[in-house]
């Protein structure tokens, strides 16, 4: 079957685009999805319209993907290996062996932050310990906060988590260098600082951080903490096989109007492209892609 749009991956960028495909009730729309991306990281996001509370990310993903199917869109889980052109189609290769093609493509795949398995890590993310300053930098105003990262990318985080509260201690959990003049500037704005490795999150209900163990036994109190190690994996392997231009950071640029790659029929959305890493801009950039990629779509149509 040739399919009018393949969207590969089924995040938030991934799933809105859907949803605003499926509302033109004219195409055939597969969304080919992991199952797992960053969305699935995150317990909570307290900064989207309608969530005063806030709302997890498999909720939305979840809820977004019976939306999207009622519509007519097609899920499937599986992860796509190799992407490439047949002349006017795109041909996906899965992992499992299948083959799917499409006129046209969205590559929502995002990205994954990187962090250590630190026990009691994973289950508070997103309900008190954070990755996104934009995002979640409200939520530790005045707070006691400890920062887990590694080297000068954590240092940069904790003058800038600083802005927010002056309860802020920066641990370098991987001990990797800093310069002296980065230690100095965090000394000045009263940012604590350890060299050491933290051996366990401890947290109430799984939840709401209360302290860090360090290893050498010492136990650091915190309301809230944020994680920063930099090195995160941008999935934009499927994009360069495609033969769309990467940015030195390995993100793509995209037009501004269209969110189409400098690969005609290859569009990106979400956070592989080159902006600020939020969820409600990948469910903006979806829908914008969503748009064009119809406007294309009309035109194929036509033709045939």
């Amino acid at each position: 079957m040739l399919h009018d749009c393949i969207i590969i991956g089924g995040g938030i960028a991934g799933t809105q685009a859907a949803i605003q495909l499926g509302r033109y009730s004219t195409y055939r729309v597969l969304v080919i999805d992991s199952g797992y991306g960053r969305s699935s990281v995150c317990h909570t996001y307290h900064n989207i319209l309608g969530w005063p509370e806030g709302v997890t990310g498999e909720d939305l993903r979840r809820t977004g993907r019976k939306q999207a199917e009622a519509l007519g869109v097609e899920f499937v889980q599986d992860t796509v290996m190799e992407a490439a052109q047949d002349g006017e189609r795109f041909v996906l290769t899965t992992g499992t062996g299948k083959r799917f093609f499409s006129h046209t493509v969205l590559l929502a795949t995002g990205m994954m932050d990187r962090y250590p398995e630190i026990p009691g890590l994973r289950d508070a993310l997103g309900y008190s310990i954070y990755i996104c300053p934009d995002c979640d930098g409200y939520e530790i105003v005045d707070q006691k906060t400890v920062l887990i990262g590694s080297g000068e990318h954590g240092s940069g985080m904790a003058v800038l988590l600083s802005e927010r509260t002056p309860h802020l201690t920066y641990i370098n959990h991987e001990r990797a260098p800093i310069e002296e003049r980065l230690l100095e500037h965090m000394r000045k704005l009263g940012i604590g600082y350890e060299e050491k490795k933290v051996a366990e999150v401890r947290s109430d209900d799984h939840r709401d951080i209360r302290s860090v163990v360090l290893e050498d036994g010492r136990e650091l109190q915190a309301d809230k903490g944020f994680i920063a190690f930099g090195g995160s994996h941008v999935r934009t392997e499927l994009a360069a096989q495609l033969g769309v231009t990467l940015e030195g950071n390995r993100h793509i640029k995209t037009d501004s109007r269209t969110k189409m790659t400098d690969v005609e029929g290859v569009w990106a959305a979400g956070d592989i492209g080159l902006h600020s890493e939020l969820s409600t801009i990948a469910m903006g950039e979806g829908t914008q892609a969503a748009i064009w990629i119809h406007k294309k779509l009309r035109k194929i149509h036509k033709s045939l």
